[in-house]
């Protein structure tokens, strides 16, 4: 085995790490041959919470676990880590608009962004969890200058996630038979869902998903907003937020970025835009990304009709306004 390496979860005595930390320890995520040291950040007030979730840890009794170093100080969190899930967040409420999220979870990121920068190794790899999760990606990488830019991501695999399965079901297939599910922009109501490029494996066949299903209207507004708004319709169901769905995309994210994607499939990843397909520049917008050797890279040539830019345009725009107020927030 290697030696050990250091991951950080922040917020980890809340819902979404109750679920993650177990998939992390246990191998899903770095491999079975990967032992690992966990860095968990909480604040002081969830200190009691946090000491329990670190004994639960030990009585899991995992091989992989080398350590578990919990703390409400984010020097001692992000020193030398390689790998950082950053969850902890306000959670979105019912009837809790983005800009209240906004305000006041940026300053969160802004913090984080210069621990990283000050005590993390200079290739962690980072992922966003916490809402809104692009933008607070991009506020925490520019608070982290001698990290590079690449290195900062937000999760849009949760929607990945939501929008596979829901083709797999409205084809009665495996969800495992469905891939090259696009989430295009904003972790938000404005993203886009792509099934237009997307595939399945039918009858020992590898068709187009739009071909199986032989309903562009459905895939335009159904498909689309089911995805877009299952955010709220969970929460409208347990009265809180997407927790044990969020865990599996986060292992699934940072699995994939470690391990990379498979010839011909491409992943949605969150990532600070250099322009492609017409998005703004400088703002953290998901695309189809495939990944090798640790490094991701933005899948070009695909065909955008014009509803697909219609919706980019769309959901680039509210990445753009985020960006501006976030700025406002911090004073930066």
């Amino acid at each position: 085995m290697s030696e050990p390496i250091r991951v950080v979860v922040t917020g980890a005595a809340g819902q979404i790490a109750y679920s993650l930390l177990y998939m992390i320890a246990k191998g899903d995520v770095f491999g079975p041959n990967q032992p690992l040291i966990l860095h968990l950040l909480d604040i002081p007030l969830m200190m009691g919470v946090l000491e329990g979730v670190v004994m639960e840890l030990a009585d899991c009794a995992i091989p992989l676990l080398r350590g578990v170093v919990p703390t409400d100080d984010p020097a001692v969190a992000f020193k030398d880590v390689s790998a950082a899930f950053l969850v902890g967040s306000m959670p979105r409420k019912q009837g809790m608009e983005r800009k209240d999220l906004l305000s006041a979870n940026v300053r969160i990121f802004k913090v984080q962004g210069e621990a990283l920068d000050k005590h993390a190794k200079k290739d962690v790899r980072v992922l966003v969890v916490g809402n809104p999760a692009n933008t607070n990606a991009l506020i925490c990488s520019k608070y982290a200058p001698s990290i590079p830019s690449e290195n900062f991501t937000a999760m849009t695999r949760l929607d990945q996630n939501r929008a596979q399965a829901q083709i797999a079901a409205r084809l009665g297939l495996p969800v495992g038979n469905v891939s090259n599910v696009i989430i295009w922009g904003n972790h938000s109501s404005t993203q886009y869902p792509d099934a237009s490029h997307a595939v399945v494996q039918t009858d020992g066949k590898q068709l187009k998903a739009s071909d199986a299903i032989k309903d562009d209207n459905w895939l335009r507004s159904v498909f689309v907003e089911t995805v877009q708004k299952r955010g709220a319709t969970v929460i409208a169901a347990r009265q809180m937020s997407s927790a044990m769905s969020a865990a599996k995309a986060a292992a699934d994210h940072m699995r994939d970025w470690f391990n990379g994607t498979a010839p011909g499939q491409f992943v949605s990843m969150g990532v600070v835009s250099d322009g492609s397909y017409g998005t703004p520049k400088d703002v953290v917008f998901s695309f189809p990304v495939s990944i090798k050797n640790g490094k991701w890279e933005i899948v070009q040539g695909l065909t955008i009709d014009d509803f697909s830019r219609k919706m980019l345009d769309a959901t680039g725009k509210e990445l753009e306004e985020e960006k501006t107020d976030a700025v406002g927030i911090i004073g930066a």
